[in-house]
């Protein structure tokens, strides 16, 4: 799948995930695909080295603590991006969670379009 397709799906999945969740707000798409963009940029050059550094504590969390990096990252992006909310760390988390699985399924469902 290229690299425009991908940031297409999740400019949409941060879209309808921010109209799920009452405390996160994407002004407008726009907004979301910076969001995509960014959140790209943010996991593929911060979340390593971050995973890195705390591998101890998510050996004895039993990987549970990969969702605070997952929070955290949400959290720099609603810093860094104009027009994207999150009203705190537990709607970070929530938000990490759901943008997941909606990214999740609108990848599947444009992988069988695709088939057709």
């Amino acid at each position: 799948m290229n690299i425009f397709f991908k940031i297409i799906i999740s400019s949409l999945a941060v879209f309808l995930t921010a109209e799920i969740l009452p405390e996160v707000e994407v002004t407008n798409y726009i907004a979301a695909i910076w969001v995509a963009l960014v959140l790209a940029l943010l996991n593929g050059l911060l979340k390593p080295i971050l995973v890195l550094l705390t591998i101890p504590v998510t050996i004895l969390s039993l990987g549970l603590f990969l969702l605070v990096i997952n929070a955290a990252i949400i959290l720099l992006a609603d810093r860094m991006v104009d027009g994207f909310t999150v009203g705190g760390f537990w709607y970070a988390l929530l938000f990490s969670l759901v943008l997941s699985v909606i990214t999740s399924l609108l990848e599947t469902l444009g992988k069988k379009s695709k088939k057709d």
